[in-house]
């Protein structure tokens, strides 16, 4: 079902398209907006499907999938430009594909799917976030030094977070009997 939500989740897959053009094309004022305006539409389309009861199963799938797209558009881009380490975006699209595999085969398993994220996990979407900005801040003169502290506490957060959900999978793989 299309909703105002899951409107607001497409809207944000569709802002990836300027926003990576506005930091082609050195335009960061601009790029910088249209990313909070992206973040915006992930924190409106949940509180509007919550106080809205428009929870739908395309929402399920949809919101995450636009974070994502959102989030893996944003580490590449700023690798590309050389904002952010290579291997920094190599590292956040190795977690989330390893994720994704697991998904897959819990699926495969015909296990219950429960798809809720856990405070690790929040915190390196949190921190992840907070390099995008701070990268995104640079040309403005925002300290190498933090931005160089955001990539660290970054790159444990999301192989803590990895680690925790292949512990997570193999819990459950196990559970199965597979």
């Amino acid at each position: 079902m299309l909703n105002l939500p899951n409107l607001l989740s497409i809207t944000r897959i569709i802002l990836i398209v300027p926003f990576i053009l506005f930091l082609i094309h050195q335009r960061y004022g601009w790029a910088i907006g249209v990313f909070i305006a992206a973040a915006a539409t992930d924190a409106i389309d949940g509180a509007l499907a919550r106080l809205l009861r428009q929870r739908t199963q395309l929402g399920a799938y949809l919101d995450p999938a636009a974070d994502k797209l959102l989030m893996t558009a944003s580490f590449i881009t700023l690798s590309v430009l050389q904002f952010l380490p290579l291997w920094l975006t190599f590292l956040v699209i190795l977690r989330d594909v390893i994720i994704v595999l697991g998904l897959i085969l819990v699926r495969l398993a015909s296990r219950p799917l429960e798809m809720r994220p856990s405070i690790p996990s929040k915190l390196t979407t949190f921190f992840q976030l907070a390099t995008i900005a701070a990268a995104l801040l640079s040309p403005w003169g925002f300290p190498p030094v933090l931005i160089n502290l955001f990539i660290a506490v970054t790159a444990g957060a999301t192989i803590i977070s990895g680690l925790q959900y292949i512990g997570k999978g193999f819990r459950i793989w196990k559970a199965a009997g597979v």
